[in-house]
């Protein structure tokens, strides 16, 4: 067999020429040991089983850290779903909780006895504060009226002052 030849089959197939040469050195270690009471064919069949024993091998610890890979990776992106999911849901938070203070502004500016005075809307994760002054003690009390009824308040904290005007 031409040595080019050889060469190629080798880097074609590299398992099987893993093999082939690991044969051969099994083979010619093993002639040169002076085993004479064993025949060519013999010393081959041994060789190949030996040859076989340490590719199975090496196939049982590549699957090994295959297995190990793979639990890896799937730690890894359980993690980084949970580490999304928590800032979607943060993000989701602080969406709900701009759209409720908007939607109290709004519902604020609506009423007569409100939309004059600046009512100061802060909401975080449904609990909604009212900051600023109130002509009357009913205003106050409307105003908390109005921003309860929006949905996703959990509760209000109404810190307006009534002022006379």
């Amino acid at each position: 067999m031409d040595q080019k030849i050889g060469f190629s089959l080798l880097t074609s197939y590299p398992v099987k020429g893993t093999i082939a040469v690991s044969s051969l050195v099994l083979l010619m270690a093993l002639g040169a040991c002076g085993k004479k009471d064993e025949t060519v064919g013999q010393q081959l069949d041994s060789a190949v089983a030996k040859t076989e024993q340490v590719a199975s091998e090496a196939k049982a610890k590549t699957e090994a850290s295959m297995e190990k890979a793979r639990a890896a990776m799937k730690n890894t992106t359980q993690s980084a779903e949970a580490s999304g999911s928590k800032t979607a849901d943060a993000m989701s938070a602080k969406i709900d909780d701009a759209v409720i203070t908007a939607s109290i502004s709004a519902e604020l500016a609506k009423n007569p006895e409100l939309s004059a005075i600046r009512i100061n809307v802060d909401t975080r994760n449904g609990v909604v504060t009212l900051n600023g002054p109130a002509s009357t003690t009913a205003a106050k009390e409307k105003a908390t009226t109005i921003a309860a009824a929006v949905k996703g308040v959990n509760s209000v904290d109404n810190k307006l002052v009534v002022k006379a005007n």
